[in-house]
C-alpha cells in the first residue's frame, strides 16, 4: 500500500506564525490570506513576497498551525524548503528567509539569485 505524504513548500518558525497571526488579527479584511512568493527585483535578482492577498483559482493553498497560506505553483521551484522566521530583537526586527534554493543572497536578506 502506497500512501502519499503531503509536504508544504514553505516552513514557518513558531515566531513567524505568531507574528503573522497578530498581523492577520489587525486586518479589517478577512477574505485575504497570506501569500508567499517571489518577484523580479532587488539587488540579487529576485525578491521575496510575504503579504496578505486574495486567493486566485490557480493558487496552491495550505495551512500551517491555523494560518492559511497561498502560493503560486510557478513559485514553488524557487521557494521549496524555505524557512520563514521572525526576529523580534531591537537590532534585527522583521521576517528572515532561509532559502536552500538561493545560490546567493543580498546583504539585507530580502533578495536572492538562483
Amino acid at each position: 500500500m502506497i500512501t502519499e505524504v503531503q509536504t508544504h513548500p514553505v516552513l514557518f518558525t513558531q515566531g513567524a506564525i505568531e507574528e503573522l497571526k497578530r498581523i492577520a488579527a489587525s486586518k479589517e479584511s478577512t477574505d485575504q490570506v497570506l501569500r508567499v512568493g517571489v518577484k523580479g527585483g532587488g539587488c540579487s535578482g529576485m525578491t521575496y513576497v510575504l503579504e496578505y492577498d486574495t486567493k486566485s483559482d490557480t493558487d496552491y493553498q495550505f495551512e500551517v498551525d491555523g494560518l492559511q497560506v497561498i502560493i503560486n505553483p510557478a513559485h514553488e521551484i524557487y521557494l521549496m524548503g524555505m524557512e520563514v522566521a521572525f526576529e523580534g530583537g531591537l537590532n534585527s526586527r522583521g521576517f528572515t528567509f532561509k532559502n536552500p534554493n538561493a545560490s546567493s543572497t543580498c546583504g539585507c536578506g530580502t533578495s536572492f539569485a538562483v
